[in-house]
């Protein structure tokens, strides 16, 4: 897990939030600095607050939190309402992650993801393109045979013969 860790992702995540909160902190992309940033919580609901106002109270953050289980009370709190965002479940971080630091690429690809949703940086969201068909399209399509599925002109299993034959004995 350490290996696939990012440290120019992890930057540009940082850097993300520092603008978004209009705080200067580092934005050292390395390990060590990226969890000591975020570990107490208070950044992250700092963004989340900037990105939806009134999404999580101000009194819950105003003075760091120094006890382990506030501080991982805020992370999972900044987790719940960036899925309200629309960041989707298979890019988001547990708080552990983030807190232990046991999986800190997780919480890069978390943060880049809540990013690309406010259309901060990375590639643009996809728009729906919802297709209506009619009753008669449906059924015309069950009818062709798609060319990866191949033909079954003269397949048949005569001539097969796989593993060992039975050996009747009388």
């Amino acid at each position: 897990i350490r290996g696939k860790y990012d440290q120019g992702e992890a930057q540009k995540a940082l850097t993300f939030i520092s603008q978004k909160i209009g705080e200067g902190f580092s934005t050292s992309g390395d390990m060590d600095n990226f969890q000591n940033q975020l570990k107490d919580g208070v950044k992250l609901c700092k963004l989340v607050n900037a990105l939806k106002p009134g999404s999580i109270p101000e009194k819950k953050y105003a003075t760091p939190p120094t006890m382990s289980f506030k501080q991982m009370e805020l992370i999972g709190l900044a987790i719940d309402k960036m899925k309200q965002l629309g960041v989707p479940d298979h890019e988001m971080f547990q708080t552990v992650d983030l807190y232990e630091g046991q999986n800190l690429h997780q919480c890069v690809i978390g943060i880049g993801a809540l990013a690309r949703k406010m259309g901060a940086y990375g590639p643009k969201e996809a728009d729906a393109n919802k297709r209506d068909f009619t009753e008669e399209q449906l059924k015309a399509g069950q009818n062709i045979i798609g060319l990866q599925m191949g033909t079954n002109k003269g397949a048949n299993q005569s001539g097969m013969n796989i593993g060992n034959t039975r050996h009747i004995v009388d």
